[in-house]
């Protein structure tokens, strides 16, 4: 019997996936549970349907991305942090304060997760952090850290 998931079944597919599958299987386990659908013709429209339409959501996330990376590429951030010796910064910058210099500059919401920055900066100087808005949409953004006074 042919079947469409409705989500994914470990050792079987992903959610979406057309499967042939054993009709006790199918009857016994995927249906009860709410796994899969049969493959009807009227279910096969149905995710073809749904299938373009999440195509064509990605397509306007991904364009709403590039856009947003147009926008972030090369700004230039200032912070203004007391120094020790050695150009230590007392504390540190971390991916939260850029996120929220960025709102407060640009208007535009990160999440701060999407900032690929391994460690906190620690120390002064220029330094380049890379936000990832999207699958393969990714911006640069300079974080300048000078002394106070």
């Amino acid at each position: 019997m042919k079947v469409i998931l409705l989500n994914d079944v470990k050792s079987l597919g992903k959610k979406g996936d057309l499967k042939e599958v054993s009709d006790g299987y199918a009857r016994n386990f995927l249906f009860p549970k709410k796994l899969a659908v049969e493959a009807t013709p009227g279910n096969l429209k149905k995710l073809e349907a749904e299938r373009a339409h999440q195509a064509l959501r990605q397509a306007r996330d991904e364009s709403s991305a590039r856009e947003l990376a147009k926008k972030l590429d090369g700004l230039s951030l200032t912070f203004v942090t007391k120094v020790g010796e050695g150009g230590k910064l007392f504390g540190s910058i971390t991916s939260k304060d850029i996120v929220d210099r960025i709102q407060q500059e640009t208007k535009i919401e990160l999440d701060k997760k999407q900032l690929n920055l391994p460690e906190t900066i620690k120390t002064m100087g220029e330094h380049e952090v890379t936000v990832t808005l999207y699958r393969g949409v990714t911006a640069t953004v300079k974080i300048r850290v000078t002394a106070e006074g």
